[in-house]
């Protein structure tokens, strides 16, 4: 059996990315998998342990960090952890899936770094600044400030695009979603 790619789709919040992952779901043959994320947060609701995430306490978190079992991890909130284990990567990619994963700019870098030529890392561009900043204004749930610090953390993040193997605009949901299964099915 072929070892899965990993495929890693990075973008500023509002760009459009968990869209076209969950378009790119509809490709059976794209063979897709997803990794479960580990955090050191309390399950909410109906979380279960091993479904949604894998709940570690903190410290647990910090030792396998500090002992290079993640390949990406941020402690999003002091105290609060989440990052994937290079366990999961493994289990999805020897299962012969292409194991996508929606991480930061950092992450995923850090997942090329680490993989090399088996993860195609592609980063999703608004078509513009102006119309990244009319899209986080028209979702309506977030307060100017929260905003403000999303198209901040856009400018950094955008910083990061020339360091990604591919860079591809969505300025059309549909044109990008076709523009990304197209680069899966050649490079996976």
């Amino acid at each position: 059996m072929n070892k899965g790619k990993i495929i890693v789709l990075s973008a500023p919040s509002g760009t459009g990315k968990s869209s076209i992952i969950k378009r790119l779901l509809d490709y059976p043959e794209l063979q897709l998998g997803f990794s479960v994320s580990a955090t050191s947060r309390s399950p909410r609701g109906t979380e279960q342990h091993g479904v949604e995430y894998y709940f570690i306490t903190h410290e647990e978190f910090k030792n396998k960090a500090e002992a290079g079992d993640f390949v990406e991890w941020e402690e999003v909130y002091p105290g609060t952890c989440y990052g994937t284990l290079k366990s999961e990567v493994k289990r999805v990619t020897e299962a012969g899936q292409n194991l996508i994963m929606d991480i930061d700019v950092k992450g995923g870098l850090n997942v090329k770094k680490c993989y090399g030529d088996q993860a195609l890392t592609i980063f999703i561009l608004p078509p513009s600044k102006e119309e990244l900043e009319k899209r986080l204004r028209g979702r309506g749930t977030d307060a100017e400030e929260v905003i403000r610090k999303r198209l901040d953390k856009a400018d950094y993040e955008l910083s990061f695009a020339p360091q990604f193997d591919v860079r591809v605009v969505n300025d059309d949901l549909e044109k990008a979603v076709e523009e990304v299964r197209t680069l899966i099915m050649h490079n996976a």
